[in-house]
């Protein structure tokens, strides 16, 4: 640490013992520098990877300041002129309550159903109504910063991403299995446009779960083995030192490690490569001594077992919390291998437990087997058929038997390394698939299993990171975290958590925190065709990373809503039929990090033929909005500028074919806009943020 970067740290800790609250491993997190080499990713020389098990963003971080949780603005319309924060159990509306720690088990919380059919059901395929229906009320339930106080000292040490996805709307193996290898389901079918079954892919668990022991009897494995490449067998062949840090024989009988499934792993010998790196005990001693004698592999991946794996069968955050701290007791050893490592520290799925935002996922089919929504790239090959609907639920009747595969709900990921410290919050679109492009940028290899669709949405986890140096060194206070089973022994003791008989009122910390720059810079028009009977949505992405735009029709909240997938650089039209609804429309889309666009009104009458049409000013950072009226009669509007902007609102006249503009500058504004206009019938809004290539703040009207 500099003497200045030191100074600073003790200003704000309030004096120099402040150092000493701090666990050991981050008093050396403190004082270690990053690399400072190329000034780039080639500066980090050790990707470490930590999966966890089963929790969701909202269960753990929903209450947590400056992150899209449940202040959220913009919540999943729902039937009955509900949102998503009241789902339904099948009787009545089940809300978000608090998992208290203080007086309930609620630290050693139950797990909830969460295999293939329930996650389907859950889903909707985007409906997003009916969690505690298929997951239990207990879904619905939350913890706060005083119930996991080391979880968010982590996240608000380092960076935590409040859009990184599990890959598989399902369980543990599926999702391990794309970690792993970059897909569940087999890439050469999806290469031939062919959809998987479970013959060829895993819908539930089953691959990874062993039987036996290493090395003697050996291991006895379950279903037939997948045959691609996984990440393992990609570095091996490009000379890329890995290893999987271990005990073979208390993984929670192979169901931590997604090489499993696979042919290659379980032909592995002793004396191979894959046997030795990815099936020998290696432990936390192991580890803390490979980074000390500077042995660390270049890729490195942590299996805890169940007692230590946070899940909630069998352990807890509060175990989890103390592995993790031991993890990074290990990797802190050596200061300067610290300063040279990215730990990526994430969920493999999130149980049964509720998230409130809609996974990004191809378009669904609907039941008389159309598409509900399109793409600018192929689908074909990206869907789970169950013809025989042996993985599906009987009561999940919304959909046919050829579902996508994902992306499920969101799930905690903290991005822990020099170059990411300070609190940051990152809202672009991850998933796991994610970790395993950050591989490929970092060692220039090639993982063949992903698909072009999770490359065109999710991205690489490199927009986590600074590597120019300037990176703030202060640390928030981290718990201390020993000899957790005592506290967990207690806290099983405490009657069970349940949701209370009135709702509670949804909670979270106000404030904002730093926020990485995107990559989106999405736009969509909303017009009438000519005839009257259709309207056309616009999509256009102008961004360098792909999207999914979510369309919610209020007046048919018991549709499917559409997805439409749009690549960088490229451009989508969906069409709308109003027939059915006299010619009236009400349409609610949705994208990353808080895009939202409505289009309410008539496709007959003068005032709603009229336009409205944002464009971003990127150089000027202001938004440019035009008021277009082919109509051939003057029509008047009204502007107002919502949560950013004190205004009055902004009265005009739009004369027959003419065309009225307004800037609107965003500077005092961090970027955040939410733009209503309305006349007559009709009805344009437009809420996001606008991304210049800056870093700036979370949404700071949440």
């Amino acid at each position: 640490m500099t003497d200045r970067a030191r100074r600073q740290f003790l200003k704000l800790a309030g004096a120099g013992s402040a150092m000493a609250a701090f666990p050991p491993s981050i008093q050396r997190a403190l004082a270690a520098e990053a690399a400072r080499g190329a000034g780039t990713i080639a500066d980090v020389q050790h990707v470490v990877i930590l999966m966890l098990e089963n929790r969701a963003f909202d269960h753990y971080f929903g209450s947590f300041r400056g992150v899209r949780g449940f202040a959220d603005r913009h919540p999943v319309p729902l039937p009955g002129s509900r949102d998503v924060w009241a789902q339904s159990d099948g009787h009545g509306p089940v809300a978000p309550f608090h998992l208290d720690a203080e007086t309930t088990s609620a630290l050693k919380v139950h797990s909830t159903p969460h295999g293939f059919g329930n996650a389907q059901g859950a889903w909707g395929q985007g409906r997003m109504e009916a969690w505690p229906r298929f997951k239990t009320p207990l879904s619905m339930g939350h913890y706060q910063r005083s119930d996991i106080p080391f979880q968010f000292a982590l996240a608000e040490a380092f960076t935590l991403c409040d859009a990184y996805h599990c890959s598989v709307t399902t369980g543990t193996d599926p999702n391990r299995i794309a970690f792993w290898s970059g897909a569940n389901f087999d890439p050469e079918k999806r290469r031939r446009g062919e959809n998987c079954t479970e013959a060829d892919a895993e819908p539930d668990n089953l691959r990874c779960w062993i039987k036996g022991a290493l090395p003697e009897p050996g291991y006895a494995y379950q279903g037939s083995a997948l045959t691609w490449p996984t990440i393992p067998q990609v570095l091996q062949t490009a000379g890329v030192s890995w290893r999987i840090y271990q005990d073979p024989n208390d993984n929670w009988t192979g169901a931590m490690h997604g090489g499993l499934a696979f042919e290659a792993f379980r032909a592995a010998r002793p004396g191979s490569p894959l046997y030795e790196n990815g099936m020998r005990h290696w432990s936390l001693e192991r580890l803390e001594s490979d980074v000390r004698s500077g042995q660390l592999p270049q890729v490195s991946w942590i299996l805890p077992s169940q007692a230590w794996s946070e899940h909630p069968a069998g352990s807890s955050p509060m175990q989890g919390a103390e592995f993790t701290s031991r993890v990074l007791d290990a990797l802190t050893a050596d200061s300067e291998v610290w300063g040279r490592t990215a730990l990526f520290l994430c969920f493999d799925e999130n149980d049964g437990f509720f998230d409130h935002v809609p996974p990004p996922a191809p378009p669904s089919y609907e039941l008389d087997g159309r598409l509900a929504g399109a793409a600018t790239l192929p689908l074909e090959g990206m869907y789970f058929s169950d013809p025989e609907r042996k993985h599906l639920d009987p009561r999940d009747q919304v959909s046919g038997t050829v579902r996508p595969w994902g992306l499920g709900p969101r799930v905690p990921m903290y991005v822990i390394s020099p170059w990411s410290r300070g609190g940051w919050v990152n809202s672009q679109v991850f998933d796991h698939t994610s970790v395993g492009q950050f591989i490929e940028t970092r060692f220039g290899v090639s993982i063949p299993a992903i698909s072009p669709w999770h490359r065109a949405v999710c991205g690489d986890l490199t927009s986590c990171f600074d590597f120019s140096g300037r990176e703030a060194k202060v640390f928030p206070r981290l718990p201390r975290v020993a000899n957790v089973a005592a506290l967990a022994a207690a806290a099983e003791a405490k009657p069970p958590p349940a949701p209370p008989a009135t709702p509670q009122p949804l909670f979270q910390e106000p404030g904002f925190r730093a926020s990485r720059a995107l990559p989106y810079r999405l736009e969509v028009d909303a017009a009438i065709a000519p005839d009257g009977r259709r309207l056309r949505l616009s999509f256009r992405n102008d961004g360098t990373a792909g999207a999914v735009f979510h369309v919610y029709d209020r007046r048919h909240l018991d549709r499917i809503p559409r997805r439409y997938t749009v690549e960088a650089g490229r451009t989508l039209d969906g069409l709308w039929d109003l027939t059915d609804d006299g010619g009236r429309y009400d349409l609610w889309i949705y994208g990353p990090n808080g895009f939202v666009r409505e289009a309410v009104g008539q496709g007959d009458g003068a005032a709603s033929r009229l336009e409205a049409v944002l464009r971003y000013d990127v150089p000027a950072r202001m938004l440019r909005l035009a008021v277009i009226n082919p109509g051939a009669a003057p029509a008047e509007f009204t502007v107002r500028a919502g949560a950013y902007g004190a205004e009055a609102p902004w009265r005009g006249q739009a004369a027959a074919g003419g065309r009225v503009e307004r800037a609107m500058p965003l500077h005092k504004r961090h970027n955040w806009y939410d733009v209503a206009v309305a006349a007559e019938g009709f009805q344009r809004r437009f809420a996001g943020r606008l991304e210049n290539g800056r870093h700036d703040i979370s949404d700071p009207a949440v």
